[in-house]
């Protein structure tokens, strides 16, 4: 007797990860045609680990990795957004194994792999041709299948390290496999999964399905990080696999020539888009950042409904009297971007589904309306500086501008630059709200990759026609003021081009581990720690009593 739900419910929990929305299912005797009556039901089946995908790519995950890093900050705001210090432990490189962002993490990684591999196993045993699909269509699906497992493994190697193996549904209480063995395992699955996955023809629509070039941009990224994750320098294999994805071996795709076309509305057109996952207004919206990104008053600029929480903002370039910061290389990330950069502009839409800019800067005063403070600034328009610093607290506390502090504990309601990079319309084209896909895998990365290959391997002026192909479009007629060129480009201009082409896509502290600068480098209000055991997060207090065949990472 085989109690399929139950079995994989006890997966979840032998795993560590707990499950609270998996109704229990009892059947005294299972076979696939006992749930998959049609090609309707064989989709269900399928799209419910993709849906955990596309939860899993925000929210925590996000947040271990630019919270961490030197791009991003939760700032407490007066009375607001202390939150016991959790904010603070991330900044600071001090958390412990009870935060629950790295909790939701292990948790989310875990039943990631569970759900991909329980709906695998199942669709390995149906005769397709009952519900009327293929043979190739079933090599596809199982392929896929195959890719989200190897996905959910490598995140969960880059967080933690070696992570329990599972190949079945039904286990023991697991123990971790090796750093070595887990990345063995990940590349394995997408070395199996890559020739049977189709290819993306021209001019297809790119929605959500994980083709050929999804799988081997992974294998790339996993080469491409082997470095931090397994001590093994695989930039070549990296470099070789990207030249082929631009190549077209993979399938026919191409940088978009505007740099918010793999961003905008219509981004599921967009030539650039490897692997995204869907959204559409008030169908699965991909709208998780708002609360915590813009201010109680933002939706006014926008001309929307709905306020937001005013928690998040990226971290400061300039200290309180207005100087651009020095005695650190990283972070400073708005001043980072060129002056005549078109993504430095302030966010505006214009109507009919463009806009320009990509910040919330300044005066947040807009054609549809304006956002006033609530709180330090109650009654003024509200402007947001590019700084994190109590001003109005000059005259009373603090005798000058000069004399103010900036940390984390010094935010006011209007401080730092806010980033739009999902954009809004207005209410008057509210349907195309949330319209944006979330891109998860797209072309400039695979050129970013290959460049960074390339410039380790001294090959400068190759490595800096790679990364202009891609600044160009930045740049009214492409007239780029402070081209990549051989003499500049250098660790921390490489860094520095991965900081603003993927600013907020969530991958700064992977960026930062595999130059050596997560622990070993500063940026504003961090100092370096120098604890290598911190380029790994712990395994957390839940799972270990969940399974006492877990072992702790080094360090914690």
């Amino acid at each position: 007797m085989k109690f399929k739900y139950l079995s994989l419910l006890l997966l979840l929990l032998f795993a560590g990860i707990g499950c609270t929305d998996l109704e229990e299912k009892w059947y005294s005797s299972v076979v696939p045609e006992t749930f998959f009556k049609t090609e309707k039901d064989v989709k269900a089946a399928l799209y419910r680990p993709f849906t955990h995908a596309r939860w899993y790519v925000t929210g925590d995950r996000w947040n271990l990795q630019e919270y961490t890093a030197d791009q991003f900050a939760i700032t407490t705001k007066g009375p607001h957004w202390y939150n016991g210090g959790e904010n603070y432990r991330y900044h600071y490189h001090t958390w412990t194994i009870n935060d629950g962002w790295i909790w939701e993490s292990w948790r989310g990684t875990l039943m990631g792999v569970a759900l991909a591999l329980d709906t695998k196993q199942d669709l390995e045993n149906l005769d397709y041709s009952t519900v009327g699909l293929t043979d190739a269509d079933k090599a596809d699906h199982l392929m896929q299948l195959q890719t989200l497992i190897a996905f959910f493994y490598m995140r969960g190697l880059d967080y933690f390290g070696g992570l329990p193996i599972f190949t079945s549904n039904e286990g023991e209480n697991l123990p971790r496999s090796t750093d070595k063995e887990t990345f063995d395992h990940v590349e394995k699955l997408l070395l199996e999964a890559i020739p049977s996955l189709p290819k993306k023809q021209t001019g297809e629509k790119e929605e959500g399905a994980i083709k050929q070039a999804a799988a081997a941009t992974m294998l790339a990224q996993l080469y491409f990080n082997a470095e931090a994750y397994i001590g093994e320098n695989r930039f070549n294999e990296c470099a070789t696999i990207c030249q082929d994805i631009i190549d077209g071996k993979y399938g026919e795709y191409s940088l978009d020539q505007d740099w918010f076309g793999p961003h905008d509305f219509y981004n599921n057109d967009s030539p650039e888009i490897i692997w995204s996952t869907p959204s559409e207004f008030n169908k699965l919206q991909y709208d998780w950042f708002w609360n915590y990104f813009f201010h109680y008053e933002t939706f006014k600029y926008f001309g929307l409904d709905g306020g937001a929480w005013n928690g998040a903002h990226m971290q400061p370039s300039r200290n309180p009297a207005g100087d651009i910061y020095g005695g650190f290389k990283l972070g400073k990330p708005y001043e980072k971007f060129d002056d005549g950069d078109l993504r430095k502009k302030p966010y505006v839409y214009k109507g009919g589904g463009k806009y320009e800019g990509m910040f919330l800067v300044g005066r947040q005063e807009s054609p549809y309306g304006t956002s006033y403070g609530t709180q330090e600034y109650k009654g003024e328009v509200i402007s947001f500086v590019d700084q994190v610093a109590r001003f109005t607290k000059v005259g009373s506390d603090y005798p000058d501008i000069e004399s103010l502090s900036s940390t984390m504990a010094d935010g006011e309601e209007n401080s730092g630059v806010r980033l739009v990079k999902v954009p809004q319309p207005n209410l008057t084209d509210e349907s195309l709200r949330w319209g944006a896909d979330h891109p998860i895998i797209r072309l400039a990365e695979v050129y970013y990759m290959l460049a960074e290959c390339k410039l380790r391997n001294g090959e400068k002026d190759a490595a800096a026609q790679l990364i202009n192909q891609v600044r160009a479009r930045n740049f009214e007629n492409g007239d780029d003021p402070n081209p990549a060129t051989a003499d500049n480009l250098d660790k921390y201009r490489m860094l520095d081009e991965w900081g603003t082409e993927f600013l907020g896509e969530g991958r700064r502290r992977t960026d930062l581990i595999r130059w050596n600068a997560f622990v070993t480098e500063a940026w504003w209000d961090h100092e370096s720690s120098g604890s290598e055991h911190l380029r790994r997060f712990p395994v957390p207090q839940n799972a270990l009593s969940g399974n006492n065949a877990l072992e702790q990472n080094p360090g914690y």
